[in-house]
């Protein structure tokens, strides 16, 4: 029999978040919850309990393929950006652009395309414009920021993401949607993603001063005009730096960039938009017009595809620590917990909103922006079709929640990633973010009660 850890089961959680706040460290602060969680749960033992987690994520076929794909982006965007493709496209920005809010209104707008993935999304924007937007003195918090925003937020609203293959299969694997219409289902319930479109739309307005800097991200904004200090203090060793250029990077050809891009695109869609194959034919496509155009020799392509490896390690590390984290989480019963406590409360009137804000609480806190929903699911949908409640609705607050999460938690994958890709560490992209990303959720929470008043 299972025990019920009660409320207890918050505080691996609540240590994360304390220590994490605390110490400004994302990956020490994640592994502290995890030990928290199995000193619960086996006392003396939790080391064995700790390995055996470790183990299991270690040989989670989905795990490997996310540690796979951001190892292999990496090294595609090292060569990117020592080939001079980066260069090369940030040059051609820079000269359809003469201010700080251009530059950044041209990192949104290319966010709103690369809609396949927010892997694919926060690596590749976030690298592309940090040349542009360095010029104009903006902080790698507000580039984080407006990447963040167009990562999962575009994933979620465009029915062709993988995020929408993934909760198409979850709805079909819940009854919720037939065989095949799953997508179907996900494509009515997109005008009810509050939070996704709210987020998308916020960031044009804060670039333009509409709606004012916030909190830590004022500062980093002064830091940055006032000393030309774009990146905040350590985290200049978490990105691949532009001195991997080549020397004559200056006359490199924008095609350095568009075509292992287009490439990636391109394959990622051909195989039914598997990042992994796409990355993997992105790499072979650039080496071979690297090969063809002498852009770098031989050894020095393999030299940069190891050192993109290396540069990577440290947010591989900090995914393997929240994947044992979610193990954790999962092993004291938290997501239960939460959703058995606010079930009762869940009225016809009140289920759409109380199933956003009690998921986007789940998913911001355990950093899982698509396990815990295979969790909710069994749940929420039967309370929705027993208490006639729009499916459409009920999946749009579920999928905004887990939206805002990936945003908005200081230790989720596309914060890590967007953090990675701006060269900003992942404690000041998400303090700096959360105020824009809480008023979003605020409106989209708002929202839902509105529909609430009206049905």
């Amino acid at each position: 029999m299972e025990t019920d850890y009660g409320a207890i089961s918050l505080l691996p959680t609540v240590v994360v978040l304390a220590l994490a706040i605390w110490s400004h460290r994302t990956i020490e602060s994640v592994v502290a919850g995890a030990i928290v969680a199995y000193v619960l749960t086996s006392g003396w033992g939790f080391l064995g309990e700790l390995s055996e987690a470790v183990l299991t994520v270690m040989q989670d076929r989905d795990t490997a393929w996310v540690l796979l794909v951001c190892a292999l982006y990496g090294s595609f965007i090292a060569l990117v950006v020592k080939g001079g493709g980066a260069h090369a496209f940030g040059k051609l920005v820079t000269s359809r652009v003469s201010s700080k809010r251009g530059g950044l209104l041209w990192t949104w707008a290319l966010g709103l395309v690369i809609f396949l993935d927010d892997y694919l999304n926060s690596l590749t924007v976030s690298s592309s414009m940090k040349a542009v937007t360095d010029r104009y003195r903006t902080s790698r918090e507000m580039l984080s920021y407006v990447v963040d925003s167009t990562a999962a937020p575009i994933c979620l609203i465009i029915p062709i993401s993988t995020w929408a293959v993934y909760f198409a299969g979850l709805l079909e694997k819940n009854g919720v949607a037939a065989d095949g219409e799953g997508i179907n289902v996900f494509i009515q319930s997109i005008p009810y993603m509050f939070y996704p479109w709210l987020a998308v739309m916020l960031v044009p307005l804060v670039i333009m001063g509409f709606v004012p800097l916030l909190g830590q991200m004022k500062a980093a904004e002064y830091r940055a005009e006032t000393t030309g200090q774009v990146a905040p203090p350590g985290s200049e060793k978490l990105e691949i730096k532009d001195s991997y250029e080549v020397s004559d990077g200056d006359n490199a050809s924008p095609s350095l960039f568009f075509v292992p891009l287009g490439a990636l695109v391109f394959f990622t869609i051909w195989f039914e938009i598997d990042l992994l194959i796409g990355v993997m034919a992105g790499i072979l496509i650039t080496l071979v017009q690297y090969g063809v155009q002498r852009v770098m020799s031989f050894a020095d392509m393999f030299d940069t595809l190891i050192e993109g490896l290396r540069v990577m390690v440290p947010v591989l590390s900090i995914l393997i620590a929240v994947f044992t984290f979610i193990e954790a989480n999962n092993a004291i019963g938290m997501t239960d917990y939460v959703i058995e406590t606010v079930a009762p409360y869940m009225t016809p009137a009140m289920l759409p909103i109380l199933t956003f804000i009690t998921m986007a609480f789940v998913s911001f806190t355990t950093g899982s922006n698509w396990g815990v929903f295979a969790i909710a699911m069994p749940v929420v949908f039967p309370l929705a079709i027993e208490l006639d409640v729009s499916i459409p609705l009920i999946a749009g607050a579920l999928f905004s929640a887990s939206g805002f999460g990936s945003q908005a938690c200081f230790y989720s994958d596309s914060t890590v990633l967007t953090a990675q890709g701006a060269g900003c560490g992942p404690y000041e992209h998400a303090i700096t973010q959360l105020p824009y990303a809480m008023i979003a959720a605020g409106l989209a929470a708002l929202g839902y009660l509105g529909l609430a008043l009206l049905l």
